[in-house]
């Protein structure tokens, strides 16, 4: 059975608990992660996980294995501006991309199909291809030029995912409002996952 390869790009939008719960969980599922990520990013980084993300991909790559533990899927990192990696063609697409987070600045460029680096270009190759791309862009209140780029995205096959998680289950940490967004990340990539139970899991026991 193949791996799915799925495209993660983190953006310097606040919200950086996801994106790092979103890799952990798609690696511990045996899915192969394609992972790029901003300047931005990595100062967000730095300030809301206290996590220095280095700019040598394969430094990364080294830190984020030793970060995660063991792993079912395969992890490669590859530089913003990294034009011969496969998700930059849509020769070589993989099944699906997720911006988590999503800055509204990179939300504009790809509504606006502008492609200055791999992650808008990536998010560019989904939409043509149509392919599965899901924004979760972390921003409030959205002004009229935010929503309408995200209706247009929308209109193009994009999913957005701003991240509200629910109450109704109880959260009592902060771990459990994330594990709850990235649940919903990974239920739309199609990627099994217990890290919340589905709506009426309990109502019907067997």
């Amino acid at each position: 059975m193949n791996k799915k390869h799925i495209t993660l790009a983190l953006t310097g939008a606040s919200g950086m608990p996801y994106g790092m719960r979103l890799l952990e969980c798609l690696l511990h599922s045996g899915v192969h992660v394609q992972l790029v990520y901003s300047q931005a990013a990595q100062i967000v980084s730095k300030q809301e996980l206290e996590l220095t993300l280095p700019s040598r991909p394969q430094d990364a790559e080294k830190m984020l294995h030793e970060r995660i533990g063991t792993i079912n899927g395969e992890l490669r990192v590859y530089g913003r501006d990294d034009w011969y990696a496969p998700m930059a063609s849509g020769s070589n697409p993989g099944d699906a991309m997720v911006i988590c987070p999503c800055t509204m600045g990179t939300l504009g460029k790809v509504a606006g199909g502008i492609s200055d680096d791999l992650i808008t270009r990536a998010a560019d190759v989904m939409l043509k291809e149509k392919r599965p791309l899901l924004l979760v862009p972390r921003e409030m209140p959205f002004s009229a030029i935010h929503l309408e780029n995200m209706l247009k995205l929308s209109h193009a096959g994009a999913v957005i995912m701003p991240p509200n998680p629910g109450f109704y289950y109880h959260p009592q940490t902060v771990q459990d409002l994330v594990d709850f967004v990235v649940a919903r990340i990974l239920d739309h990539l199609g990627v099994a996952h217990k890290l919340v139970k589905k709506w009426g899991e309990d109502e019907h026991p067997q």
